[in-house]
């Protein structure tokens, strides 16, 4: 039975989880306090058993701060396990601000901004050779979706006509990690969808479903955004998901948000 350890059992590695059990896996999840379906990630005798045990290794952690917590406190255990696949859940906010241009996994890494998250994605890349980075886009699914912030009031349209963004589907980005537990080399891979488009576009197409009127159009000191939210709009790039298409016979079920939004519902 092939056995996967993932540390951080987010929204996107729980739904991997699931679909690991189903097809007959065992999987060993990790969170920040113990529960009926993790360890607690100090307890330190457990995890380090977890991680000599596992045939498979996935990190969904983020840095806290200057560093990966993960890499910080069993970075040298899973560099010497004896797994035969690891992978590192990372971003594509890795590449900073492209003004709108298409970025790929041959596009440089910037150390700015988000010097933390870049330090972690080369980090990953160096501690073994058989790992894979996911670079992640926008993740949207079921209860977490433009939908929700509609149905919420938190919804906003900024005033920005070129800025453009990258995003998937939950089950997309699982489908697309599950693909390489089988075929692909290591290396980087985004897994984002087809269409890169603006903010608003998403909003719209929320409120349309749920037989809302889209809220009002604002400038960015209108919508009084949190730090956060202000960081978003920042950057504008497109972000190609051919090698993953070409290397994993991945492909979205969900292409585009006219797909993935009605999902949701």
């Amino acid at each position: 039975m092939p056995h996967m350890l993932i540390l951080g059992m987010g929204y996107t590695a729980s739904r991997l989880a699931v679909r690991l059990r189903a097809e007959g896996w065992k999987v060993t999840g990790v969170r920040r306090r113990a529960d009926a379906d993790a360890l607690a990630f100090d307890d330190e005798s457990a995890v380090r058993a977890a991680i000599a045990q596992a045939s498979y290794i996935l990190s969904s952690v983020p840095p806290e701060g200057d560093a990966d917590p993960v890499l910080t406190r069993y970075g040298r255990l899973i560099a010497a396990a004896p797994a035969i696949w690891t992978g590192y859940l990372s971003s594509t906010g890795v590449y900073g601000d492209a003004a709108g241009a298409w970025v790929d996994e041959a596009s440089p890494i910037r150390f700015g901004r988000r010097a933390a998250r870049a330090h972690a994605d080369a980090d990953w890349g160096a501690l073994r050779a058989d790992t894979r980075r996911f670079r992640l886009p926008g993740i949207y699914g079921p209860s977490r979706s433009a939908l929700d912030r509609v149905r919420e009031g938190r919804a906003h349209r900024i005033d920005l006509p070129d800025q453009v963004f990258s995003r998937a589907h939950v089950d997309d980005i699982v489908a697309g990690i599950a693909a390489s537990l089988h075929q692909g080399p290591p290396g980087i891979y985004n897994l984002s969808d087809d269409l890169p488009c603006a903010q608003n576009r998403l909003i719209e197409a929320a409120c349309t479903l749920l037989g809302q009127s889209p809220p009002p159009l604002l400038t960015l000191e209108q919508a009084r955004l949190s730090p956060m939210a202000l960081s978003f709009y920042a950057e504008n790039r497109r972000v190609a998901n051919g090698r993953a298409k070409r290397l994993l016979g991945w492909s979205p079920r969900y292409p585009t948000y006219r797909e993935g939004l009605p999902a949701c519902l």
